[in-house]
């Protein structure tokens, strides 16, 4: 080692006293010439009292006289020093030609070289430690270092980059983002945390949400740690969320006023009614051809009332045989009949206390059953099927039936006193054909609900295809619509996101009623008459009644919204 001229013995007796290790020189005679600070704590004897005194003298045991007569090092040697053992190393000193000047000493307390020693195996456990959390985390994680190079990810970022450790490890953090700002980066720069952070990586182009923290040691930026989320797999855990709170939803009520889509007069006066009367306690009788949404009346009827937060049970009296609808609507004592359950069984009456029963297809009830659903709304109580102790029952009731009610009263096969105790709201419910204006509208709706429950992008509806439900003469209702276009959605190529007339033609072929309004043998040509004659029709009441739109639709027969609807058809809109 060569020291400056300039440097004074005061400054190299300053750097020897800094190291940590205790030092211990001789010359050739075995003087001590160099003895620090950390030596004079290990050995025990003050520095002014070592320097020039024999190395013996100092320390008894010392093999520097050894070392100076062989010429050979020793290192790494174990020592005892009074009570303290040390490990040290022995050094021949020679000049620039090789001869021999002295020897020297450095040396450690074994106890400080013992401690060190745990505190890195602690440090280096703890690191191992921190490392297998974060492997084992199913949380995509990937931390960085202070330059900005990936130092740590885990199993799960791969899985979800699509990338090896091999492939970012020891890179830049930039090498997994395909669009977007690294947070990496930002983090480092700011030395803030980012939360939410939306970024398209890997590969495959996923979009995930990245949060991202700074690592400070001691105040001091070493890095930074984020956590990716798949944006696909929050979106089906939102949907989970979503279909757990329908299902909880379905045991109270699906539907509100607001599902129910049309605003034509008819049915505009049949949501008032409906709204008027969930306001009230009153049983509701709704009337209407099959397929029209009772249903969905009766959903909304006791979603808008003060039952809202009770229990919404259906029953469809049509689908339960005549000898169990009884015990099913009223429930039955233990051992009331051959295969009943010993402890006996609630009824729906009873399940439905406190909140709204739907008997669906009320006409199929047995005569049997009416007289005891007569009671149970008179007296409020029900009578279980074996048993004659009353039950008290608070129930609103609401029924729908397809069948001329007046009709089977007068046969003898609906009890009279029964239609009177329901119609005390009656409301029908009109068909499809009567709000033609509406059909837009409505399968446009119904579309929307098909693609989400297929998982499909969103469809639209060409106008060929809705002018071909716009006449179409839908006997079966709402119902015959849902399933028509669920029929065309699934003839849908690969790629195609419009339905059009023959997407329907399709849904035909494979077995749903026909599309009418056009003849077989030249549909086309049917099909354009017709439209001329349409647009010459309404461009003629149009010129009797001087361009006056709301004349126009009374002479015809139709609201001014269907007008409309067909003058923009027709390009008569001027």
């Amino acid at each position: 080692m060569s020291i400056a001229p300039s440097m004074s013995i005061r400054q190299v007796a300053a750097i020897l006293d800094s190291i940590i290790e205790g030092l211990i020189a001789v010359d050739t005679s075995g003087k001590v010439v160099l003895f620090n600070q950390q030596a004079a704590a290990i050995v025990g004897c003050p520095v002014r009292e070592a320097l020039g005194r024999p190395v013996r003298e100092v320390v008894p045991n010392t093999r520097l006289p050894h070392v100076l007569a062989s010429g050979q090092d020793e290192l790494n040697q174990r020592q005892e020093v009074g009570a303290t053992t040390i490990i040290t190393s022995r050094m021949v000193v020679r000049d620039a030609s090789g001869a021999v000047e002295g020897a020297v000493a450095i040396f450690r307390d074994v106890g400080e070289v013992q401690e060190l020693a745990a505190k890195v195996r602690t440090l280096q456990d703890l690191r191992e430690l921190s490392e297998a959390i974060i492997r084992c985390s199913e949380e995509a994680i990937a931390v960085s270092d202070e330059h900005g190079n990936y130092v740590l990810v885990n199993p799960a970022y791969s899985k979800l980059m699509g990338l090896s450790e091999e492939a970012v490890l020891h890179r830049p953090v930039t090498v997994d983002i395909r669009q977007g700002e690294s947070v990496h980066l930002r983090v480092l720069r700011t030395r803030k945390p980012i939360r939410g952070a939306r970024l398209q990586v890997g590969p495959n182009q996923k979009d995930v949400v990245v949060n991202a923290a700074p690592l400070l040691v001691g105040g001091e930026l070493r890095g930074s740690v984020g956590v990716i989320h798949d944006v696909s797999e929050i979106r089906r855990l939102s949907e989970e969320l979503a279909s757990t709170k329908e299902q909880l939803r379905r045991l109270q009520s699906k539907h509100t006023f607001e599902d129910i889509i049309g605003e034509c007069p008819p049915l505009a006066r049949a949501k008032e009614l409906a709204l008027r009367a969930a306001r009230t306690p009153a049983t509701v009788l709704l009337l209407g051809e099959s397929g029209t949404g009772k249903e969905m009346f009766a959903h909304a009827i006791h979603h808008a009332s003060e039952r809202r937060e009770q229990a919404f049970i259906r029953v469809n009296c049509a689908a339960i045989p005549d000898t169990l609808l009884e015990s099913a609507l009223f429930g039955y004592e233990g051992g009331a009949f051959t295969g009943a359950r010993p402890q006996g069984q609630r009824g729906h009456f009873e399940e439905a206390d406190g909140g709204t029963l739907f008997l669906d297809e009320i006409a199929d009830a047995p005569l049997a059953a009416q007289a005891k659903l007569l009671r149970a709304l008179q007296e409020r109580e029900i009578v279980r099927v074996g048993s004659s102790t009353p039950r008290p029952v608070d129930v609103r009731l609401v029924a729908a039936t397809h069948d001329d009610l007046d009709a089977l009263v007068a046969s003898g096969r609906f009890r009279q006193d029964l239609f009177y105790r329901l119609s005390v709201m009656p409301i029908r419910i009109p068909p499809l054909r009567e709000r033609r204006e509406d059909i837009p509208g409505l399968a446009r709706s119904l579309l929307a609900r098909i693609c989400a429950e297929y998982r499909l992008v969103p469809l639209r509806l060409s106008q060929d295809a809705v002018d071909l439900l716009i006449d179409h003469p839908w006997k079966g209702n709402v119902r015959e619509m849902e399933n028509l276009l669920g029929r065309a959605v699934i003839h849908m190529q690969p790629g195609e996101e419009v339905i059009t007339r023959a997407h329907f033609d399709l849904a035909e072929g494979a077995g749903a009623p026909a599309l009418a309004s056009e003849p077989a043998g030249e549909p086309r040509r049917f099909a354009e008459l017709k439209r001329e004659w349409e647009r010459q029709l309404l461009d003629g009441a149009l010129a009797r009644n001087r361009g006056n739109r709301a004349a126009t639709a009374r002479s015809l027969g139709i609201t001014v919204r269907n007008l409309y609807y067909k003058l923009e058809r027709h390009g008569l809109m001027r």
